[in-house]
């Protein structure tokens, strides 16, 4: 397709090397050759569109082929959309929109319903019906003392993992975690080893390389994390970053957590993009010493497909509503339609009803996997409701256990 001068098309292996060098200059990155290298074999398997200014590259678009977990323990394929880029010179011409269009005509001829992303200014996607599927949280510990928790901490033994056969271990055990918390994608045994377990950190050279460490066996959870020695000039003490921990409960959590304070020649553990309903908060004895220090929208997702999205996650129970969907972006999703699901059934259908509520695409992808609730958007002014309780009844559907969370970036 074209945009004014700009033309959309695939963008061939043999432009990668222009891809990220377009990239590098948008985010303002000199990456490592080890990292350049990484980046490159990456994009190799990706999806990926090229904006074309006659032979300049000016904007660019790549897309892994994911699985992410919906409400219920369900699966659909998802877009997980990175490198998104546009020259400096082609700001504000139509390049990015014609990029999104095309990505979304894909998805939808490939039967992909989903596309995710972690924005970078989270005020570019809304206006292409993205909105915040999860939500993270930024933990940290004052460790200059042991961890005062109202929990005894699960008896089992600890053990360090080498983590060139954790990925063997860790990931069995994740997946069977992932059907319990929506927004988790799966992790083949090259995304452990190349994104979780990697030497170094992409964002800190003197972060130590990855540990992890397993409770019992069979394994009952495991933390991932890595540290950084203090500066005994500054009086600033060590550090433990915790990159994951998982665990089957609060017990087992609570020995995890204990482990991590514990470090020796640290005095901080802090932890970025735990789900913001961790019971690590109120398991501490002194909320002093465990501070939640921000909460941030994590993962953007988009319904390319809204029938199908719907159609793949469960409803905690029935709901009888006409939804009036506005997607300027996807004129297949947009009309009128009466959604009628239960915990035993589905229809999603069109209908010349009057419409019980009036919403955009991006506040139907804020509420799709449980991030953000219909009332809460409906007090910001952001959905109609006319009809009284239609907002509330939609609410106890989409209802799930256990809020979206994932710390899978890419």
């Amino acid at each position: 397709m074209n945009v004014r001068s700009v033309q959309i098309r695939e963008l061939p292996e043999s432009d990668i090397e222009r891809a990220l060098a377009l990239a590098y200059l948008v985010f303002h990155e000199s990456p490592r050759d080890q990292l350049r290298e990484h980046h490159r074999a990456a994009l190799a398997g990706l999806l990926r569109i090229g904006a074309y200014d006659g032979a300049e590259l000016v904007g660019f678009a790549a897309a892994h082929p994911f699985s992410l977990s919906v409400p219920g323990g369900g699966e659909l394929p998802c877009a997980g959309l990175t490198f998104v880029s546009v020259a400096p010179t082609h700001r504000r011409r139509g390049v990015l929109s014609g990029m999104m269009t095309e990505l979304f005509a894909r998805c939808a001829r490939r039967g992909v319903p989903l596309v995710a992303l972690w924005a970078s200014e989270a005020s570019i996607y809304g206006r292409f019906g993205f909105g915040p599927g999860s939500y993270g949280a930024t933990v940290e510990i004052d460790a200059r003392r042991p961890l005062a928790l109202r929990l005894p901490p699960d008896p089992r033994p600890l053990r360090l993992v080498d983590p060139a056969s954790a990925p063997a271990l860790l990931g069995p055990y994740f997946e069977g975690t992932r059907s319990g918390r929506p927004g988790r994608q799966a992790r083949t045994e090259a995304w452990w080893r190349e994104e979780w377990l990697v030497e170094k950190a992409e964002d800190d050279d003197e972060l130590s390389p990855p540990r992890v460490v397993a409770l019992g066996d069979p394994l009952a959870g495991y933390a991932i994390y890595r540290t950084k020695a203090g500066d005994e000039d500054a009086r600033t003490p060590g550090v433990v970053r915790v990159e994951e921990l998982e665990a089957d409960g609060p017990a087992e959590a609570a020995a995890l957590w204990s482990y991590l304070t514990a470090i020796d020649l640290t005095g901080t553990v802090r932890a970025w993009g735990r789900p913001v309903d961790d019971p690590l908060p109120l398991l501490a004895a002194d909320r002093d010493q465990v501070r939640v220090t921000e909460s941030f929208p994590a993962l953007w997702v988009r319904l390319v497909d809204v029938r199908a999205a719907l159609a793949a996650r469960t409803w905690a129970a029935p709901v009888d509503v006409v939804l009036d969907l506005r997607d300027e972006r996807v004129p297949g999703n947009a009309g009128r339609f009466r959604l009628i699901a239960s915990p035993d059934g589905f229809s999603y259908a069109p209908t010349a009803d009057a419409p019980d509520l009036s919403l955009e695409a991006r506040d139907l992808a804020s509420v799709y996997l449980g991030a953000t609730s219909v009332r809460a958007l409906l007090r910001a002014g952001l959905i109609a409701e006319h009809k009284p309780g239609a907002a509330a009844m939609l609410d106890a559907a989409l209802s799930t256990d256990l809020r979206p969370h994932t710390v899978d970036g890419f």
